[in-house]
C-alpha cells in the first residue's frame, strides 16, 4: 500500500499500539515516522483506473462522444482539457446514477495521415505516391495506422479516463464507412449535394483541397523571407508591385498595385470605383494585355478601395476571393495560371513549366524590360498558409462537390433560437447565428487518396461528351439507377477518384458510431440523440454546426440537446502556444516532469517532421528557457486534471501555468499528510470510524459543528457548479475547505484533544467522515489519489452533511478566524515567536460575542500560538492598558499585545499599520458611499441588496471610529 511507503501498514499497526501504552510524547514520535512519507504521484498513477463502474439506478442515460483525435497525433493539452472535462462530466453523473454512453474513436485524419505516410514512403523507397500507385499507397498507409497509429488512447487512459472501450472506433471502420456512403447518396439524391467549379483553398504542396480552418493566417510586416515546401531557397513576400496597363488606342496608362504580380497573367480586367474622379473619363475604355495579345476592360465597382495603392487594382477571378466575386458580377472569364503543383501553365510558353514564386521573379524583370514596371515598396499583408504543408494557399477554380447549406442551417439556427439545442456559454450563440445566416455552400471533396472514396460515379456519352453522375454504393447500383434515368444508352463510367473531406464523415459521428442508418438498433434508440458536445470553441462552426445540419436533416433529430465549449489554450501569458515561440508544454511533461534538455529534445523533433524551420529552432529554444527556466517539475495526473479544471474553461482563451500544477501537487500533499493524521489519530484513539450515528451529537464542539457547517455548504457548492458545468468553482470550494477550513483549521483545533479521551473521540470521528465525504466529491477531479486514500478511510459512509449547515455558525466561526489571523499577522510584525512571551486582550462590543469567544478561548489559543489572552467588554479597561501594539481586528473587534519579557521594542510601532488601514478603510466607505448614491441605485437594487451595503457602511464606520479612538 503506497500511503506507507516507508512503514508496512503492519508495522505502523504495531507501532501505534505500542505508542497508546506509552506516554502522551509518544504521539510526537509516531507523526515523526509518518512524516517521512510524502505524497509522490509516480508512485500512486500507475494503476489503470480507465475501466469505470457500470452500476447506475433507473433509466437516466448520459451520452458523450469525444471528438476524435488524429491517428497521426500525440495528446496535447487541448485533448487533455477536453478529455478531463468530459471525464469529469462521466464520473459525476455516475455518482448520480447514470449509465453512461462515453465513446471514444479516432479519425483518419486524411491530409495529416497521408502526409506522414508520403515523407516516410519518399525517405524509404525514394518515391512519391503516384510513382507508387494508389492500392499500393493504401496498403502501406493502412499498416502504419496498425503499426505506427494512434498513441493517444494509451495516454488517454494514462489520464484516468473512463471511456466505454468495447464502443472504440476508427472513422475508416467499414461499418462507418458505409455510413458515410449512405449519407452521401441521400443527400445527393436530395439534390442537396451537387458538382460545380468554383474558387477553393489549394495547396499546391499537398495538390489538394483545403478547408477553412486549415488556412492559417500569417501577419507579414513588410519585405520578409519565409520558407515554403519544394523551393530551395526563401520566397519573398510582403512586397507591393506596381505596374501599367496601357489603354488601347491612347498614350494614358493605367497603374495597378499587387502583391501576386505572377497573377497579372490571368488578369480579365482592371477595376476602380465608380465615383474615382480620377477614372471618370476612361468608360468603356480598354486595356491591352502584354502576354496574351488581347483586351481585357476598364470595369467601374464599389468594392474597390480607391485609396489602396493608385486605387485601381487588377482582376484575376481565379487566382483571388474577392476578384471571383467581382468577376461573377461583371460575367469576367475565368483564365487560370497556376496548375495544382503550383507551376505555370502550359498555355504561357514564356513561362510555362516554371514554379510559381520563380515566375514572379522573371514577369518582373520582363515587365521592366517592357517598360511597364513602375516601382515596388515593403507593404504589411496576410498571407494565407497550409497548415498541414506550410505552403502559401492558392485560389483555384476547380470542379468540386458541395453540400448546399442555405436550408439546413435555417434549421440548425432554429435548433438554437427554440432551446431544443442549448449553447454553453450563451453568449456563442450571436457567433453560431452569424456562421449560419446565409452559410456559403461547403467543399467536402478533396484530392486525396486516404480516406472515405467519394461513391459518385461519372457516366459519359462517348458520342457527345454528355455525362451524368449518379451515387451509389457500388458501380453495379449506380448502372442499375442509371438505367432508370433513360439519358443515353452508350457510355463510359468510371468513379471520382477524390476522398471526402474528414468534417463530413465526422460531421454524422453522433449518430454513425451508434450504427446509422441501421433503425433497428437498440443503441440507437438509447443513446442518440447525444446529451452533450463538449467541444473547443473553434470548430464550433467547421464541426458542431455541421453534425447539427447533417443530423436534422438524414436523422430528423438534433444530434445532442446540450453544446458545451471550452476556449483555447494558452500559455501563462495569454500567448497561443506555439511550437516557433517554445511555449507548448505537452501533458506528460506535466505528468513526468521535463529538464530543459528533454524539452529542446523534443523541439528538435518538430524540425525533423518539418512543422519548424531551422531558423526557428533557437527562436524556440530561447523561449523554453525563458518561460521554464528550471525545466518543467513532475506533477502527476491528478494535479493537471485538477489544474485544468481551475480554470474557467468557458472563457473564450485559458491561460495555463505549469507553476498552479506545482501548487495543486502541494495541496495533494497537504491532503495526503491530513489523511495520515486523521487515521493515526484513530488509531490512538483505537476508533473504528464508520458513520455519523456512533458521534454522541451531544459533545460534538463548535469547531466540530462548524466544519460539518462548511463540509455541507461545500457539498452544495460543488453539486450546483457541477451541474452548471462551472468545474473551476467546483475546485475552488474543494480547495477552500480542504485547505483552508480542514487543515489549516480544524484538524490544528484537534492536536489539543489528542489528551482528553471523550473530545479525542468526537474529533477522530470528525476528521475521518470529513475526508471520506470531501473525498468523494473530489475523485471526479483526482481519481487517482482518492482512490489511494480511500483504502485507509471509511467506506459508504451515509451521511447528509447539508443538513449540518448552520450559516450563523460560520459566521462567528469566521469572525472568529479574522481576529486569530490579525494576532498572528500582528505577533509577526513584532517578531514574537512561539517562545516569547507575551499578553494579549481582545475588547469586543457585545457580551453575546464575548461569551462566544470565551467559549472556544482553546482553540483561539492554539490558533493564534498565545498563551495568554483575555476578552472583555469594558472599553474603559481596554483602553486604560498599556500596548505595544494596539489594532483593529473588524468593526466588532481590537486588540492589544504586550510583550512580557525584555528585548528590543523599536519596531513595536503600530502607527504605519493603522494608518495604512485606516486609509484602505476610508476607500472603501468611499466606494460603497457613491455606489449607493448614484441615479436609479434604489430602482435597480432590491431591498436585499440594499441592506446588505447599508450594513456593510455601519460596518466601515465603526472600525473606522475605532481605529481613531486607537490612534489618540
Amino acid at each position: 500500500m503506497i500511503l506507507r511507503q516507508k512503514i508496512s501498514l503492519i508495522k505502523l499497526k504495531q507501532s501505534i499500539r505500542l505508542c497508546c501504552q506509552k506516554s502522551q510524547n509518544s504521539s510526537k514520535l509516531l507523526n515523526d515516522q509518518l512524516r517521512i512519507a510524502a505524497y509522490q504521484p509516480s508512485k500512486i498513477e500507475n494503476v489503470d483506473i480507465s475501466q469505470a463502474s457500470s452500476i447506475h439506478s433507473g433509466n437516466n442515460r448520459f451520452s458523450m462522444i469525444f471528438p476524435p483525435p488524429n491517428i497521426t497525433g500525440n495528446l496535447h493539452l487541448g485533448h487533455a482539457l477536453t478529455a478531463t472535462i468530459q471525464d469529469v462530466i462521466a464520473r459525476w453523473k455516475r455518482k448520480q446514477g447514470s449509465e453512461i454512453q462515453w465513446i471514444f474513436g479516432t479519425d483518419h485524419a486524411g491530409i495529416a495521415t497521408q502526409v506522414v505516410v508520403e515523407k516516410i514512403l519518399h525517405k524509404k523507397y525514394g518515391k512519391t505516391r503516384h510513382e507508387i500507385g494508389r492500392e499500393d499507397f493504401l496498403n502501406e498507409t493502412w499498416n502504419w495506422k496498425l503499426e505506427k497509429g494512434c498513441s493517444i488512447k494509451d495516454d488517454l487512459k494514462k489520464l484516468g479516463t473512463t471511456f466505454n472501450w468495447n464502443k472504440e472506433y476508427f472513422t475508416l471502420d467499414p461499418n462507418l464507412s458505409n455510413a458515410v456512403n449512405e449519407a452521401f447518396i441521400r443527400l445527393f439524391e436530395k439534390n442537396l449535394i451537387y458538382r460545380d467549379n468554383s474558387l477553393i483553398n489549394w495547396s499546391c504542396a499537398l495538390e489538394s483541397a483545403i478547408s477553412d480552418i486549415e488556412v492559417e493566417n500569417l501577419e507579414v510586416t513588410g519585405t520578409t523571407q519565409i520558407a515554403i515546401p519544394n523551393y530551395d531557397k526563401n520566397v519573398t513576400v510582403g512586397v507591393l508591385t506596381d505596374f501599367a496597363y496601357k489603354i488601347v488606342d491612347s498614350d494614358e496608362e493605367i497603374v495597378v498595385s499587387t502583391t501576386r504580380p505572377e497573377t497579372m497573367l490571368g488578369d480579365t480586367a482592371v477595376a476602380v470605383h465608380p465615383e474615382d474622379s480620377r477614372y471618370s473619363h476612361l468608360i468603356n475604355k480598354k486595356l491591352y494585355h502584354p502576354y496574351r495579345n488581347e483586351e481585357i476592360p476598364l470595369i467601374f465597382d464599389e468594392s474597390v478601395d480607391p485609396n489602396f495603392g493608385t486605387g485601381a487594382v487588377k482582376i484575376t477571378p481565379s487566382h483571388d476571393k474577392n476578384d471571383f466575386e467581382i468577376g461573377k458580377r461583371h460575367k469576367l472569364p475565368n483564365i487560370s495560371v497556376i496548375t495544382e503543383n503550383g507551376s505555370i501553365i502550359d498555355n504561357f510558353s514564356q513561362f510555362k513549366g516554371l514554379p510559381r514564386f520563380e515566375a514572379r521573379e522573371i514577369i518582373l524583370n520582363d515587365l521592366a524590360n517592357l517598360q511597364l514596371l513602375r516601382g515596388s515598396k515593403s507593404h504589411n499583408m496576410v498571407l494565407p498558409i497550409c497548415s498541414r504543408s506550410k505552403d502559401i494557399v492558392e485560389f483555384m477554380i476547380k470542379p468540386q462537390w458541395y453540400v448546399k447549406c442555405n436550408e439546413m442551417s435555417k434549421k440548425a439556427v432554429t435548433a438554437v433560437e427554440t432551446g431544443e439545442i442549448k449553447i454553453i456559454p450563451s453568449n456563442f450563440e450571436k457567433e453560431w447565428y452569424r456562421w449560419l445566416t446565409n452559410c456559403r455552400d461547403w467543399c467536402i471533396s478533396r484530392q486525396l487518396w486516404w480516406g472515405h472514396q467519394i461513391p459518385a460515379y461519372k457516366f459519359t456519352n462517348p458520342e457527345n461528351n454528355n455525362e451524368i453522375w449518379i451515387a451509389a454504393h457500388s458501380q453495379d447500383e449506380a448502372e442499375m439507377k442509371f438505367k432508370k434515368t433513360n439519358e443515353f444508352t452508350s457510355y463510359t463510367v468510371t468513379r471520382d477518384q477524390d476522398v471526402l473531406d474528414t468534417w463530413f464523415s465526422s460531421g454524422l459521428l453522433p449518430f454513425t458510431v451508434f450504427d446509422w442508418p441501421n433503425s433497428s438498433n437498440e443503441d440507437l434508440k438509447k443513446y442518440f440523440p447525444l446529451n452533450l458536445m463538449e467541444t473547443g470553441h473553434d470548430i464550433l462552426f467547421f464541426w458542431v454546426a455541421r453534425m447539427v445540419m447533417l443530423s436534422i436533416e438524414l436523422t430528423g433529430q438534433v444530434p445532442f440537446k446540450e453544446i458545451l465549449l471550452h476556449g483555447i489554450m494558452c500559455d501563462s501569458f495569454g500567448r497561443k502556444m506555439s511550437k516557433s515561440l517554445g511555449n507548448v508544454i505537452l501533458p506528460e511533461q506535466v505528468i513526468k516532469g521535463a529538464t530543459l534538455d528533454d524539452l529542446r529534445k523534443e523541439t528538435e523533433k518538430s524540425v525533423e517532421k518539418g512543422i519548424l524551420s531551422k531558423s526557428e529552432l533557437e527562436k524556440s529554444i530561447q523561449g523554453q528557457k525563458k518561460m521554464f527556466v528550471n525545466g518543467i517539475q513532475e506533477c502527476g495526473v491528478d494535479a493537471l486534471r485538477f489544474t485544468l479544471c481551475s480554470q474557467n474553461t468557458k472563457q473564450h482563451f485559458i491561460n495555463f501555468d505549469v507553476n498552479e500544477c506545482v501548487t495543486n501537487k502541494l495541496f495533494f500533499n497537504k491532503i495526503w499528510q491530513a489523511t495520515k493524521y486523521a487515521i493515526n489519530y484513530a488509531e490512538i484513539k483505537n476508533i473504528k470510524v464508520k458513520g455519523i450515528k456512533d458521534v454522541d451529537l451531544g459533545k460534538l464542539s463548535t469547531m466540530d459543528l462548524w466544519i460539518l457547517s462548511r463540509l455541507g455548504n461545500t457539498i452544495k457548492a460543488v453539486k450546483h457548479a457541477n451541474e452548471e458545468y462551472n468545474f473551476h468553482l467546483s475546485t475552488s470550494a474543494l480547495k477552500n475547505f480542504f485547505y483552508n477550513n480542514f487543515c489549516d483549521v480544524y484538524l490544528e483545533t484537534t492536536k489539543n484533544d489528542l489528551k482528553e479521551h471523550d473530545r479525542g473521540f468526537s474529533s477522530a470521528q470528525i476528521l475521518n467522515l470529513c475526508l471520506s465525504i470531501g473525498l468523494d466529491y473530489m475523485e471526479i477531479f483526482t481519481p487517482y489519489l482518492v482512490k489511494e486514500l480511500k483504502n485507509y478511510l471509511p467506506e459508504n459512509v451515509l451521511f447528509d452533511a447539508e443538513k449540518y449547515v448552520n450559516d450563523e455558525l460560520e459566521n462567528q466561526i469566521n469572525e472568529l478566524l479574522d481576529i486569530c489571523a490579525s494576532i498572528r499577522e500582528a505577533k509577526s510584525h513584532l517578531k514574537l515567536t512561539k517562545k516569547h512571551k507575551s499578553s494579549i486582550i481582545i475588547h469586543v462590543d457585545n457580551e453575546n460575542h464575548e461569551k462566544f469567544l470565551n467559549n472556544n478561548l482553546n482553540h483561539m489559543l492554539h490558533l493564534t500560538f498565545s498563551e495568554n489572552l483575555k476578552i472583555i467588554t469594558d472599553r474603559s479597561i481596554f483602553d486604560s492598558e498599556q500596548f505595544d501594539m494596539t489594532l483593529t481586528a473588524n468593526h466588532m473587534c481590537s486588540f492589544g499585545i504586550k510583550i512580557l519579557e525584555s528585548r528590543d521594542k523599536s519596531n513595536a510601532s503600530d502607527e504605519a499599520i493603522n494608518t495604512k488601514k485606516l486609509k484602505k478603510l476610508e476607500d472603501e466607505l468611499q466606494n460603497m458611499l457613491n455606489v449607493v448614491s448614484k441615479d436609479g441605485y434604489k430602482e435597480k437594487a432590491n431591498e436585499k441588496v440594499q441592506q446588505k451595503h447599508r450594513d456593510k457602511i455601519e460596518k466601515l464606520r465603526i472600525e473606522i471610529d475605532n481605529i481613531k479612538q486607537i490612534r489618540k
